[in-house]
């Protein structure tokens, strides 16, 4: 795998008269470049203490609600097209409702939770939680498929994700088909041996992998050669518009296809 870096920028005595302020600047601007995306740079601003303070209030609010087991899981059904009164499964989304910021934008803490470490205590929370809702669902006599959750690419550089998987669903009686895993491109794009090693013994259990997203960015066809997918998902641009325009209904049709 090829490293990336981000790079924040302070400089004396603009910035700061002593190495701690300016190391501090810094590092503000080297997260305001990472936001930005990889191999990026950023010069520091004033205003950009202000952004630093934001993220290190999120660090520590989700630090506190993950331990709480404050998030909430909403379900999303999925339904067959032809057949749109049955179910094909439904697809867990993690919420985070504070008590004074209301709402948290999922990609807002999520992101926090991928630079803060929390990433595999808020997957293994997601894994544990949708598995704890369909055998209670099965339970109630409920015909749920299979639930479906995101994932995000830290989760598979885990040498033990595939295992500790395997035993949430035993924990809970249940079986890998029931369990669906959406995926992005970053995992595609990710060569790493504990990456790919997850994705074979996921498939090779039986778990099911998703493409989120598909048709955009980085992803290519050579990937579904390559990788154990069992499901695309387009991306909204391509369905949003497919009922009016030409070009997406025929670009969704051939993805159909293929």
């Amino acid at each position: 795998t090829i490293p990336n870096a981000c790079i924040g920028v302070s400089t004396y005595p603009e910035d700061g008269t002593d190495i701690g302020t300016l190391l501090r600047h810094a590092d503000q601007a080297m997260y305001a470049a990472k936001s930005q995306g990889c191999q990026m740079w950023e010069l520091y601003q004033p205003e950009m203490g202000k952004v630093s303070q934001e993220r290190a209030d999120m660090e520590r609010e989700l630090r506190q609600t993950l331990a709480a087991d404050g998030l909430q899981l909403h379900y999303q059904p999925q339904v067959l097209s032809h057949s749109p009164h049955v179910l094909y499964g439904v697809e867990a989304l993690a919420r985070w409702q504070h008590p004074e910021w209301g709402w948290v934008a999922p990609p807002r803490f999520i992101a926090v939770a991928e630079d803060a470490g929390l990433i595999h205590q808020l997957t293994a929370w997601l894994i544990d939680a949708a598995c704890t809702q369909l055998a209670t669902w099965r339970k109630q006599g409920l015909a749920i498929p299979h639930v479906a959750v995101n994932l995000s690419t830290n989760n598979f550089h885990d040498p033990e994700f595939a295992p500790q998987v395997l035993a949430c669903l035993q924990k809970h009686g249940l079986a890998c088909k029931d369990l669906m895993m959406e995926i992005t491109e970053s995992v595609m794009l990710d060569n790493s041996p504990a990456t790919l090693n997850n994705l074979e013994a996921l498939h090779t259990m039986g778990i099911q992998l998703s493409m989120d997203d598909f048709g955009t960015g980085y992803s290519s066809l050579s990937y579904l050669h390559r990788l154990p997918i069992s499901e695309l998902k387009l991306d909204k641009s391509f369905v949003q518009d497919v009922g009016t325009s030409s070009a997406a209904s025929a670009l969704t049709r051939s993805v159909l296809n293929i």
